[in-house]
């Protein structure tokens, strides 16, 4: 053997190079995040590191593989979560506002040989999902309006696009994560202003309601207060008739030298009278002083 090694060492290197060669087409090695499907002539055969709920990733599936050497092929398929962008859209909410809404799905893998099946790889499972993603979306914002996606309701809107979207996905292998918007927003331009104006008219007619209403709460607790006030000054001027005639004075001198509000005005009052106007009694009375 050694003999005809050496004589036809080129041989013997081509040789070599076949059984190196075989080696390692029959070995690899799996990665713990990646499932492998083994296919033997195009024909799927088994899988390996295959996803489980609950699992630990990488136990117990990862690490050597062993496959026949030019007769088993593997494919690779991711074992983590992914992403799937939608392409921006125009939704038309029951408001009739046009939204510009950009969203995105994460999804996983759960049975490699139903998306083997249907897809053949992870690129094409995307492109399939992203017109379904749009599709629902629609469907879902275009049964509610704008504000429903600047409230609470919209955790509840994602969880049924989510849904929707995971029954479809199933077809594929894979199972719809998570569903989120990343932006929602009106189309620049006219439609915008539009909607800032109606946004801001109807404050303006809340605010206006609101002060309508506070004015008249406070002319009914006004009213009620001059109503006894009136009562205690009428038991007061049955029992002093001096009184009644001081009060009187001291409205007709507010009246005349303070403004409505009790506060001195802005511009000051001259008033030009003589000493013994009647108007001037109660600076003049003895008792006053």
């Amino acid at each position: 053997m050694i003999d005809a090694i050496v004589r036809r060492p080129i041989l013997a290197g081509f040789i070599a190079l076949f059984v190196l060669i075989t080696i390692f087409s029959s070995v690899a090695i799996v990665p713990e995040t990646r499932q492998a499907l083994i296919t033997r002539f195009g024909k799927p055969v088994r899988i390996l590191n295959r996803y489980q709920p609950n699992e630990a990733i990488g136990d117990p599936g990862a690490g050597l593989a062993f496959r026949l050497p030019f007769a088993e092929n593997i494919v690779w398929i991711d074992k983590r979560v992914r992403d799937v962008d939608m392409d921006r859209q125009q939704v038309l909410s029951t408001d009739q506002l046009r939204l510009e809404v950009d969203a995105f799905a994460r999804y996983r893998v759960v049975d490699p040989l139903r998306m083997y099946i249907s897809a053949r790889s992870e690129d094409r499972v995307s492109q399939a999902l992203r017109p379904i993603l749009g599709s629902e979306l629609r469907n879902e914002l275009g049964k509610r309006p704008f504000a429903a996606l600047l409230s609470p309701e919209r955790q509840g809107v994602m969880e049924n696009i989510r849904v929707g979207l995971d029954r479809v996905a199933r077809q594929y292998g894979v199972q719809i994560v998570d569903v989120r918007i990343k932006r929602a927003d009106l189309p620049d331009g006219t439609p915008l202003q539009s909607a800032f104006q109606r946004m801001r008219t109807a404050r303006e007619q809340e605010a206006r309601s609101i002060r309508a209403e506070g004015a008249k709460r406070a002319q009914i607790i006004r009213a009620e207060a001059d109503a006894e006030a009136a009562q205690t000054y009428a038991a007061s001027f049955g029992k002093d008739s001096e009184f009644y005639n001081f009060y009187r004075a001291m409205q007709s001198y507010q009246t005349t030298f303070l403004s409505d509000n009790g506060e001195k005005p802005s511009s000051p009052t001259t008033v030009i009278l003589s000493p013994q106007n009647e108007f001037l009694k109660e600076f003049t009375s003895p008792q006053r002083r």
